[in-house]
């Protein structure tokens, strides 16, 4: 079922794969074959309406990207450039375990790391006492990534965990296939990285987070991300070591929640690193690719190695690919 477990950006690694960034999340190679048995159950229970709580957004122009001198410019942060979007409607916050175990259980819905039967767990986040039995293997480039069998929504660590005291947490180990299958049984689609970003920027112009330029103004903690020496120390100074619940933190200036840091959340368009500067209207990225753009960060970036979560920030997986820091929201025309 799995051919190659690899990392994904400038590093090449034993099994010739390229790595992003060492705690963006890691590419999984896999059978493509067995990725419609998944996705056809959730196009039969597609007429299904979720109810949840969105804002609605006014749209209009705003400035995309950044000329952020820290930044990744072989990411495609910048140029910085005007984009104007229609009307829309996102999801307050990421879809959380409570929400997706619905789905699951109006459609019968089996996630791609269920079907493969495996996916990528943050290494620390193992039980020490199990982790020899839990690990089938670790990426080369970045072994703090483990590939556990039966790592899946339910069982983010592998057997013996649960979620049943993360009802409010983001769902993980969704690949873009799975939350696209969600939102279509919602009446719903993934954002687009413009949509996305508009939404995230709260109504600010070019700034580095959803509340503005400094990291933790005042010293306090905005976003649930790595604090102390990645890989091997978080000392959750910002509370939480791993995801937390999706409104641990205050909204920004759209009443929108949790779009820095704690998960990674997919994208609808293909990722590609070329824009120009002159202006857009709804873009919605090229009509192919190899991976899906995600945005936001996640609780394991730092700004040692991964300074992703700034709004403008941007990075991508395959769309089959899965791990214990991707998750998603939803938006709906208008």
């Amino acid at each position: 079922m799995v051919d190659e477990v690899t990392g994904g950006e400038t590093n090449s690694g034993e099994h010739g794969v390229e790595q992003k960034s060492s705690c963006c999340a890691p590419v999984a190679v896999r059978d493509v074959a067995v990725l419609e048995v998944g996705k056809a159950v959730a196009a039969s229970h597609a007429a299904a309406e979720l109810v949840s709580d969105m804002v609605s957004l006014p749209g209009g122009t705003f400035l995309m990207g950044t000329d952020y001198a820290h930044g990744f410019p072989l990411d495609g942060e910048g140029p910085v450039r005007p984009v104007t979007l229609s009307p829309f409607q996102i999801d307050r916050f990421p879809v959380t375990n409570e929400e997706f175990a619905a789905f699951v259980e109006a459609t019968g819905y089996r996630t791609e790391a269920e079907i493969f039967g495996w996916s990528f767990v943050f290494w620390s986040h193992i039980p020490a006492e199990r982790f020899e039995a839990l690990v089938e293997d670790t990426v080369a480039a970045a072994p703090w990534w483990c590939k556990v069998p039966g790592a899946f929504w339910r069982q983010p660590e592998g057997a013996g965990s649960d979620v049943r005291e993360r009802g409010r947490h983001p769902v993980v180990h969704v690949s873009w296939n799975d939350a696209g299958a969600y939102a279509a049984w919602a009446s719903k689609s993934l954002p687009t990285e413009a949509q996305w970003e508009y939404a995230a920027r709260g109504g600010l112009e070019q700034k580095l987070y959803p509340w503005g330029d400094e990291l933790t103004p005042g010293g306090e903690h905005r976003c649930n991300i790595w604090q102390g020496k990645f890989p091997v120390e978080d000392t959750g100074e910002d509370g939480f070591r791993g995801s937390c619940p999706v409104d641990s933190f205050p909204a920004n200036g759209f009443g929108i929640y949790s779009v820095t840091g704690n998960v990674w959340e997919w994208c609808a368009d293909w990722f590609h690193a070329s824009f120009s500067a002159e202006p857009q209207h709804d873009p919605i990225g090229p009509g192919n690719g190899q991976s899906r753009v995600m945005k936001g960060g996640s609780f394991l970036c730092h700004a040692s190695y991964c300074n992703r979560y700034r709004v403008a920030a941007r990075t991508s997986n395959t769309p089959d690919s899965s791990a214990s820091n991707i998750g998603f929201r939803c938006v709906k025309a208008g």
